[in-house]
């Protein structure tokens, strides 16, 4: 049988788990209450902070800057190496505050710290390869080269459903490449926010580095409004729904700043009648009912073909009938709850749109647990069949919806991938290496992420992360996103004794 903590155990495990990675949780108390999806009752009370310790924050950053930009990237990276191992050290801690305060299951909240430690391990390695090109000189006794110099403040605006790793994607790889940050998290996870900031606090004192670093400002929209529209904030970087995104990209670009905008994902996956559909099936209810549907790489459209949707479908409704909800903490839960009401009534919403475009409701809809806890929301998975991608599938619901579309061409298919605003993640199952091919083409997914015979979520932190379109075009975490975090300088060096001019130009006096 289902149970669910009370609101004191569900408390009580918040602050003493918070406190064991370092939180001064006697000095929390505040007037804004925050809750927990789990029982949708309070967890804590804290005090936000405003535009004034924004400026605060961006100053302390600043001087941190002016001193930390002077150690060589590979000391910078001694203490990114510290800050994984004491994650690894709390992990089971910040997995925990994880669960409580967004709602993920315990595997899923573990894998997100894990991802913390190894994108702490990719800087590291980082820090002794930002390297810059020597180009071949026109001139001779010249040479051409571009080097790489640190940035400034780094200002991170993260969402409840990554409420970690996303800050440890920027931060890790902003620290190996000289920039401090100031981090607005999102205000349904300060505890979390908090936990993570500690434990690199003490990293920072072990190591000997500025303390104002790394700052975490609890707060509301005044608060991440300030840090959006700060000039002393080099590159801000937001994670987000698209909306969000079309106020920041302008504040930003108003005052010249770069930004990295992580926004709306709409995702599907094209499954031809060659794919392995025990492979198939796997691959989509992961990605589909994982998290709840709460990640931004959510699988959301099945576009499969018509020889094999109605068989697809069944096996999909079969295996949503035995997806576990209930308690994220608890032992065999694999769905947990959504982080609140407004996100159970878009899902509510968009099914009711689906089902009056003439869609058909195979499995799920509804909520779960209502008797156990009436204050949290847990939905059940839904799938709509459809036979034509209606507007309600172009917009992004972030919860477990899953709508199934037929095709019969594969250019059709692709067609119908590319038929939405946002352009994150995509993914093809088929055994047609030409249709993989083409899938993987310039003629195919117009996704950041593309992938063949997997899933549409789940990416690694070795490949830059981000999507286009409504997406907002940004790339965070591996390849060569670190660039977003420095400032490119072009050298020309002369060691001839002679000065002659580019392309030719005589200007002799």
């Amino acid at each position: 049988m289902t149970t669910l903590p009370t609101q004191a155990e569900l408390a009580a495990l918040a602050l003493e788990t918070a406190r064991r990675c370092g939180v001064d949780t006697d000095a929390l108390a505040g007037d804004v209450t925050t809750t927990s999806p789990i029982n949708g009752l309070p967890v804590t009370s804290l005090a936000w902070q405003g535009a004034a310790e924004v400026d605060a924050a961006v100053a302390r950053a600043q001087e941190a800057f002016l001193a930390w930009r002077r150690v060589p990237a590979p000391g910078r990276g001694a203490l990114v190496k510290r800050f994984g191992e004491l994650l690894a050290e709390h992990r089971d801690d910040l997995a925990t505050l994880v669960s409580i305060e967004a709602g993920k299951i315990t595997s899923e909240a573990r894998g997100e710290i894990q991802e913390m430690i190894d994108i702490c391990d990719f800087a590291v390695g980082l820090s002794r390869q930002l390297y810059g090109r020597t180009m071949p000189s026109e001139r001779p006794g010249h040479r051409l080269m571009e080097t790489w110099h640190p940035l400034g403040v780094v200002g991170v605006v993260s969402a409840f459903n990554f409420p970690a790793a996303v800050w440890s994607w920027n931060t890790a790889v902003a620290l190996v490449c000289g920039d401090p940050v100031v981090w607005k998290p999102s205000e349904l996870t300060p505890l979390t926010s908090l936990a993570c900031h500690a434990v690199l606090q003490r990293a920072i004192a072990e190591q000997g580095a500025p303390a104002g670093l790394s700052q975490v400002l609890l707060g509301g929209p005044e608060a991440g409004e300030a840090l959006v529209g700060h000039p002393g904030v080099a590159l801000l970087s937001a994670t987000g729904s698209t909306r969000m995104g079309r106020a920041v990209g302008p504040r930003v670009a108003e005052r010249f700043g770069r930004s990295l905008l992580e926004l709306g994902g709409n995702n599907a996956a094209v499954v031809a009648p060659s794919a392995d559909l025990d492979l198939t099936v796997r691959g989509i209810v992961f990605s589909a009912a994982g998290t709840a549907g709460q990640r931004c790489t959510t699988m959301r459209r099945v576009i499969a073909h018509r020889s094999v949707a109605d068989e697809l479908t069944d096996r999909l409704a079969s295996a949503y009938d035995r997806l576990p909800i209930g308690n994220p903490m608890a032992a065999g839960t694999l769905v947990g709850p959504l982080v609140n009401r407004r996100a159970y009534d878009a899902m509510t919403s968009a099914v009711e749109q689906a089902l009056a475009d003439g869609g058909t409701l195979v499995a799920g809809g509804g909520r779960a647990l209502a008797d156990l806890a009436p204050e949290a929301y847990y939905a059940r998975p839904a799938i709509v069949r459809l036979e034509k991608q209606s507007d309600v599938v172009t917009r992004e619901t972030f919860a477990p919806l899953l709508y199934v579309l037929p095709y019969d061409d594969f250019r059709e298919a692709i067609d119908l991938n590319n038929a939405v605003p946002q352009g994150l993640s995509s993914s093809v199952f088929t055994s047609d290496v030409a249709e993989a091919e083409l899938f993987l083409s310039a003629e195919g997914s117009d996704c950041g992420i593309v992938n063949v015979n997997i899933g549409t979520s789940g990416a690694e932190i070795g490949g830059a992360f981000g999507g286009e379109k409504e997406t907002g075009g940004g790339r965070e975490s591996g390849s060569d996103a670190w660039r977003a975090y420095m400032r490119r300088a072009t050298n020309t060096v002369n060691f001839s004794g002679e000065l002659p001019l580019a392309q030719g130009v005589d200007f002799t006096v």
